[in-house]
């Protein structure tokens, strides 16, 4: 299967499935000498984890991580640095009854139309569990970005119709919803558990920023940086739109509205008043604040009896049991912070050939 690598310089190959041994990261291009926080890592998943509060699937998994390559003394070498994260609480009996019915709003039909054969245990590689891997290798990716001054947060800005009404980032790890206004995450939390009685699941919107990046990040025409920030965000299971800087409501605006005026900063540097481009010129950094916003969908999964077909194309009723997320959010914001934090440190090793 094609299609498991992401990254130029700075590459990443992910690997593994739902339901087998376990899921793994192997980054080529990381440069050597970085003194690799295992801790850091390790918390980076700890976020992304199911079974961490009842926003997230029951499903038990420590998400413990294993150094296997690329690292001596507590550096790197410059080597492929490989990564493995072993399954360890995977029911696959829970799929037994439903394996030649395709669930709606799941991957099993295009699947089957693509390669004739799926692990049809939690959807296999389809599998939101995949972001494991990808949240380790982030986890490496923000270090190298901490040392040039380079940070990122994100949050869950709304759930459904509920949005955040003040931003407070101190405030995002206290609520298992990731919220950063506290009142609005009480609400999202309510909303939660009665989609959960009512067998169903909700969407929302995630925003994710990055802080202190210079400029001149990201290629004129193909390779755009919000263009490598769309495919980025897009690869992430459930994300279904992905907006920078004002984003769809610059539609809505006049130019004179949308337009950041340019300004000189205290510092001597060049920077706008406004920041409608979201970071990004002509598709390279502008050394403003990037902002993404990830629109998720619900989760496909719920308990409510639905209609579909087998693989016959018999009609057939059916009721997803097992365990499921009744929203993404939350787990999705430490994904979406490595995904920018991937791209972010791709865009930076390809600068440094692009002048002398």
């Amino acid at each position: 299967m094609p299609g498991n690598s992401f990254g130029r310089l700075f590459r990443i190959s992910t690997w593994g499935e739902s339901h087998g041994v376990g899921l793994g990261v192997v980054i080529d291009g990381c440069p050597a000498g970085l003194e690799l926080d295992l801790a850091a890592i390790q918390a980076q998943l700890d976020r992304r984890r199911v079974g961490q509060s009842r926003m997230t699937s029951a499903r038990r998994e420590p998400d413990e991580v294993e150094i296997l390559s690329g690292i001596f003394e507590g550096r790197t070498t410059g080597t492929a640095l490989a990564m493995l994260i072993r399954n360890t609480n995977a029911r696959s009996s829970d799929y037994d009854a439903i394996k030649h019915l395709y669930r709606p709003g799941h991957a099993d039909h295009s699947y089957d139309a693509k390669y004739g054969f799926r692990d049809y245990r939690g959807g296999g590689r389809s599998s939101a569990r995949e972001t494991a891997a990808r949240v380790a290798a982030g986890a490496v990716a923000r270090q190298i970005l901490a040392t040039m001054g380079i940070s990122l947060v994100a949050y869950t800005l709304s759930l459904g119709q509920i949005k955040a009404q003040i931003i407070d980032e101190n405030e995002i790890e206290n609520n298992i919803m990731r919220c950063p206004d506290p009142d609005v995450a009480e609400q999202m939390i309510a909303y939660v558990d009665q989609a959960r009685r009512d067998l169903d699941s909700l969407g929302g919107v995630v925003e994710v920023k990055a802080r202190g990046v210079p400029a001149g990040l990201g290629e004129p025409v193909f390779d755009k940086l919000d263009a490598l920030i769309g495919h980025a965000m897009f690869s992430i299971p459930a994300v279904k739109a992905v907006e920078i800087g004002s984003g769809i409501e610059a539609g809505n605006a006049r130019g004179s509205q949308n337009n950041d005026p340019f300004i000189q900063r205290a510092d001597g540097s060049i920077g706008t008043s406004s920041n409608h481009a979201g970071g990004i010129l002509g598709g390279i950094s502008s050394s403003e604040e990037i902002v993404v916003r990830l629109t998720a969908k619900p989760p496909a999964s719920i308990a409510q009896a639905q209609t579909t077909v087998d693989q016959a194309g018999e009609p057939a009723t059916i009721v997803v049991k097992g365990r499921h997320d009744p929203t993404v959010l939350p787990r999705l914001v430490p994904v979406a912070e490595a995904m920018l934090a991937l791209v972010l440190v791709d865009c930076i090793l390809q600068q440094r050939a692009a002048r002398l």
